[in-house]
């Protein structure tokens, strides 16, 4: 039960760290980086808990270790380009098209007791998975995308393509 409070830490030590390290002209971009961060997490837990992740997938689904991996690379590369001005965008998109798209799985490993994390609880995990993602999908909204909530960095305002 330790990965929901553990996502929750990474979404916001940018924001602690940054102004203690006088990181202060990266501090519009805190929320975004810890995004990032929670996705360099979700993308190595895919290549380290390989079996878990599969488990969480109906038999059906052909693949399922390949698909665990593949995941998990378009997860990683979600967290580069949340990092980059230039794919800040399209990373959040794709952000929230995972979060959204993937959370059947969740569903599927709790209601059959099977997986990483709480799944093996039941559906009562759900009591805490379903307001983390939709937490993860808010976050993303609005600390992500310009336009829709405190995203204050736009990519004409931003220097070049340097990592951020």
């Amino acid at each position: 039960m330790l990965t929901p409070m553990v996502i929750v830490f990474l979404l916001t030590l940018p924001r602690w760290l940054y102004p203690l390290c006088r990181f202060r002209k990266l501090l519009p971009l805190a929320y975004v980086h810890g995004l990032a961060l929670a996705y360099v997490f979700f993308s190595i837990g895919h290549f380290v808990a390989t079996e878990g992740m599969v488990e969480m997938l109906p038999a059906w689904t052909p693949m399922p270790r390949l698909l665990v991996y593949l995941t998990g690379l378009l997860e990683g590369i979600i967290a580069a380009g949340l990092l980059t001005n230039r794919w800040r965008r399209l990373a959040a998109t794709g952000a929230l098209a995972t979060l959204i798209l993937f959370f059947p799985a969740n569903l599927y490993a709790a209601f059959n007791h099977t997986g990483l994390g709480g799944h093996q609880w039941g559906p009562v995990y759900l009591l805490i998975r379903a307001p983390l993602q939709l937490l993860l999908v808010y976050w993303t909204w609005y600390f992500c995308l310009p336009g829709n909530g405190r995203a204050d960095w736009t990519p004409s305002a931003q220097p070049d393509n340097r990592m951020l």
